[in-house]
C-alpha cells in the first residue's frame, strides 16, 4: 500500500515512540497506524430569560479548536505494543469579560480567558490475543462512563482501562481513572461528580462490566462503577431491536442504582434511576419515546462533563433531579430519501415534574430542542460539516433560557 509523504511522516513519528517498545517487527505498528485532524470551529450564545440586574444574562462566545488523534498499530509478536496520541489547541475568536463562561474557553464570567490553550496526552497500549490494555490518557465509551465532547475540545482522563473480546458475543471492561482534563482546562484535576457540589473531589474512579449479545439483535449487560469516598453505582441494561416489515422496532433499557461511598464527601446519596427508550423507525423516518424516573432521596450521580447512558441527557438540562420523572417526543429525519444526502435533522420535546426546589413543591420543566446537519458529500469541500443546535428550556429551577450553538467541521485524514 502505497502512502503519501505526508502519511508516512505522521506513521513514522509514530513509529518514534517504539524507542519504547520491544525492538521487533515494526510493520503492523507503521502500516495499522491511522491518524487525523480535526477543525472545529464553534458559537456559542445562550441568553438568561429571567435573571437579576446585576447577573450575567448572557454567555456568548466563538471559538476554532484544533484536534488531532493519532494511534498506531500493534508491532508484531506474541504481545503487541503501541500508542495513541491526543493533542488539542482552542483560539478565542471572540469573548468578553459579561459573556464569558460558555466552557468553549478557559473563561468566566468577569474574566474572558487567554487567547489560546492547548493540551496533548498519550497512551501506551499492549495486545494480547482480543485483550487489549491501555495506560495514559483515555477517553472512554462505556455505559457507566463515557468522556464527554459537547464542546470545543474533548474531554479527557488519566489512567488505564483493560478490555477483552476473547469469548464470541461477551465485551468485558475494567479500569481505573485517577484525574480529569475538564473540556475548557488546560489542568489535571481530581474527579468530580455531577449534581453533587463538594470541596474536593477523587483521585480514584473504578469501574468494571460488560455486555453479552444473547442474538444479534439483543444484547445485555452489567456494570459497576465507584468514584471512591463519594458514590458507587450499579448498572444493568437491555438493548433490543426487531423489524417488522419496513419497520425496525427498538428499545434501550437502563436501570441505575446509586448510594454514597467511603468518606461520603457528597453526603448519603440515595437515588435509583430508570430509563427507557423505545424507537420505530422506517426509510428517513425515526420515532422516539423516552421515560426517565430518577426516584430517591438525591439526584443522579454521574461523573462531572461525562455523558450519563440515560434518555433524557439533552442539550442544556438532564432531568435528574431528585423524584423527578421526565417524558421524550422525538422525531429524526434523513433527508437522504428526499435527494439531499447529508442533510439530517431532528426535534425533540422532554419535559419533567414531580421535584422540588426551595421556591415549589411540586416544580416542573421543560427543553425542546431542534438539530439540524448538513455534511458535503463531493467535491473540493467533502466532508465539511454544518450544524445548527437550537434550544429553549423553561425550567422553575434552572430558570428560563434560549440558546443557539453553531458549529463548522472539518476533517483532514492524515494516515
Amino acid at each position: 500500500m502505497q502512502r503519501s509523504p505526508l502519511a508516512r511522516a505522521v506513521a513514522l513519528g509514530l513509529a518514534g515512540a517504539g524507542l519504547l517498545l520491544p525492538t521487533v517487527s515494526q510493520a503492523d505498528f507503521i502500516d495499522d497506524s491511522k491518524a487525523s485532524l480535526q477543525l472545529r470551529n464553534f458559537y456559542f450564545n445562550r441568553d438568561f430569560r429571567d435573571v437579576a440586574p446585576t447577573a450575567q444574562s448572557k454567555r456568548e462566545e466563538w471559538a476554532q479548536g484544533f484536534i488531532l488523534k493519532a494511534e498506531s498499530g500493534f508491532t508484531e509478536g506474541t504481545v503487541g505494543f503501541g500508542v495513541d496520541v491526543y493533542a488539542g489547541l482552542g483560539v478565542k475568536l471572540s469573548s468578553s469579560d459579561d459573556r464569558a463562561g460558555s466552557n468553549l474557553l478557559p473563561s468566566s464570567f468577569g474574566d474572558e480567558g487567554p487567547g489560546s490553550y492547548s493540551e496533548a496526552t498519550g497512551a501506551l497500549k499492549a495486545k494480547l490475543s482480543k485483550t487489549e490494555l491501555r495506560i495514559g490518557g483515555l477517553m472512554p465509551k462505556l455505559p457507566i462512563v463515557a468522556s464527554g465532547d459537547s464542546r470545543l475540545l474533548p474531554q479527557y482522563f488519566n489512567g488505564g482501562q483493560l478490555s477483552s473480546l476473547e469469548i464470541e458475543g461477551l465485551s468485558l471492561n475494567g479500569g481505573q481513572l485517577r484525574e480529569v482534563n475538564f473540556r475548557d482546562s488546560t489542568n489535571m484535576e481530581d474527579i468530580r461528580a455531577s449534581n453533587y457540589k463538594t470541596s474536593k473531589g477523587s483521585d480514584r474512579y473504578n469501574f468494571a462490566g460488560g455486555d453479552y449479545a444473547i442474538t444479534g439483535s439483543t444484547k445485555v449487560g452489567a456494570w459497576y462503577g465507584e468514584l471512591e469516598d463519594i458514590y458507587d453505582q450499579k448498572l444493568l441494561n437491555l438493548i433490543h431491536s426487531q423489524p417488522i416489515g419496513d419497520w425496525t422496532l427498538a428499545a434501550n433499557l437502563a436501570w441505575f442504582d446509586s448510594s454514597e461511598n467511603g468518606n461520603q464527601l457528597g453526603g448519603k446519596i440515595d437515588n435509583q434511576l430508570t430509563s427507557v427508550n423505545l424507537s420505530a423507525a422506517t426509510g428517513a423516518h425515526k420515532f422516539t419515546l423516552g421515560y426517565q424516573d430518577s426516584d430517591g432521596d438525591n439526584p443522579f450521580p454521574f461523573l462531572q462533563e461525562t455523558d450519563p447512558y440515560i434518555v433524557n441527557y439533552i442539550q442544556i438540562l438532564d432531568f435528574t433531579r431528585a423524584d423527578e420523572q421526565s417524558w421524550q417526543a422525538r422525531y429524526d429525519i434523513n433527508f437522504a430519501d428526499y435527494g439531499v444526502p447529508g442533510l439530517t435533522a431532528f426535534a425533540r420535546y422532554v419535559t419533567g415534574d414531580n421535584f422540588s426546589t426551595a421556591k415549589h413543591q411540586n416544580a416542573q420543566e421543560w427543553e425542546r430542542d431542534i438539530d439540524i446537519s448538513y455534511v458535503i458529500q463531493e467535491g473540493t469541500f467533502k466532508n465539511l460539516g454544518f450544524r445548527w443546535r437550537n434550544a429553549m428550556v423553561r425550567s422553575d429551577a434552572a430558570g428560563d433560557l434560549d440558546e443557539n450553538r453553531l458549529i463548522v467541521s472539518y476533517t483532514i485524514p492524515l494516515l
